[in-house]
């Protein structure tokens, strides 16, 4: 149960856990089962005042006193921010596939995550040297986007920039297999993320 940065737990002997159901004393909002070592469900619970004697999310990692399912948790719920760069040239778009991590084989648009102090205009940026060796423009924003991953049950979301690279895309083999320009009819085929595309359909009217 998490409301407004705190969160709901019980003792248990000398640590705090996550509730059990039959310890929750007020109505609540299941939303999605987390990635954790045991089943949780992250909910929002119905309350008729701020929650001030929660223990605060952002102080959990540093508790000495909470179970290893209260980390685990806490840290499932932390939202993954991913800058994606959308780059069109002669009504075609680039796409990358990698070769490792969670685009091992699947085409994507050239990105990846945000890092930690980093915006997200330079985070694009960044990606686009580091997997394609190109130095790159921001032309506009397209969109921002966010879903629960089907398969990883985390919380994402996407940045999409619209941005024109100087030179041709040379893949890092360190991450890239390979990079090319698809017409968008192909890339909407080949691409198997859901956001990417439903972006699709905003590359299509800038095409």
């Amino acid at each position: 149960m998490e409301s407004d940065g705190r969160i709901y737990l019980v003792g248990r002997g000398a640590n705090l856990d996550l509730p059990s159901p039959d310890e929750i004393p007020f109505d609540v909002e299941r939303i999605a089962l987390l990635r954790t070592a045991g089943p949780v469900w992250f909910c929002v619970p119905h309350l008729d005042e701020h929650p001030s004697h929660w223990p605060s999310k952002d102080d959990v990692p540093s508790m000495d006193n909470v179970t290893p399912l209260v980390r685990d948790a806490v840290h499932a719920t932390m939202p993954r921010v991913v800058i994606e760069a959308v780059c069109l040239r002669e009504g075609q778009v680039l796409l990358v596939k990698g070769n490792r991590g969670l685009t091992k084989d699947r085409w994507t648009l050239p990105g990846g995550f945000l890092r930690f102090g980093e915006s997200p205009h330079d985070g694009v940026l960044r990606e686009l040297r580091e997997e394609i060796g190109v130095h790159a423009t921001i032309e506009e924003l397209l969109n921002v986007r966010s879903k629960l991953g089907q398969h990883t049950s985390l919380h994402w979301t996407m940045i999409f920039y619209r941005v024109r690279i100087d030179g041709e895309p040379v893949p890092n083999p360190d991450e890239i297999s390979e990079a090319r320009f698809v017409g968008l009819d192909e890339a909407r085929v080949l691409v198997s993320d859901e956001l990417m595309c439903n972006a699709m359909e905003t590359i299509a009217d800038l095409a």
